[in-house]
């Protein structure tokens, strides 16, 4: 199963922000959305970062944090990336690895998804069910044949 196959189950809607918004909007963004991150685009649409709870957490956790903060001031620039092609059990490698739990997704530098750690579960489990529901059936029908 590669990532193509996961978005195109999830879709492939992203909610992104400017780097020059604020903290309170992407705060505002996550809750009104009900997500953990925000991929960071340029006027291009171009990925320049992501802003994620646990970027909010360490900021919040710095002497004087303040709402008004320039989600480009807190974001994580280096973003690994994946591209449709990707394996899902190469991706959840990736990301249990390196300890992240959002993957933007993209095709010749555009944005084109996202996939989050609870995505790429599900998908493995999807997966792992259609297995078993298969080796159940081929098991009772070769008892019913005996």
């Amino acid at each position: 199963m590669k990532i193509a196959d996961v978005l195109a189950t999830k879709g492939s809607k992203v909610i992104v922000i400017r780097p020059q918004q604020t903290i309170k909007e992407a705060v505002n963004l996550m809750e009104k959305h009900n997500i953990g991150g925000l991929v960071v685009v340029d006027q291009d649409e171009k990925l320049v970062g992501i802003i994620t709870e646990r970027d909010l957490i360490r900021y919040a956790a710095t002497e004087n944090p303040s709402f008004s903060t320039k989600v480009s001031d807190i974001m994580t620039s280096r973003v690994i990336v994946g591209v449709l092609q990707d394996e899902i059990n190469a991706v959840a490698h990736t990301m249990t690895e390196k300890r992240f739990r959002h993957l933007p997704v993209v095709e010749e530098e555009k944005l084109v998804g996202i996939l989050t750690i609870g995505d790429v579960v599900k998908a493995q489990r999807d997966r792992y069910q259609g297995e078993i529901h298969t080796l159940h059936i081929q098991i009772t029908s070769e008892e019913t044949q005996e």
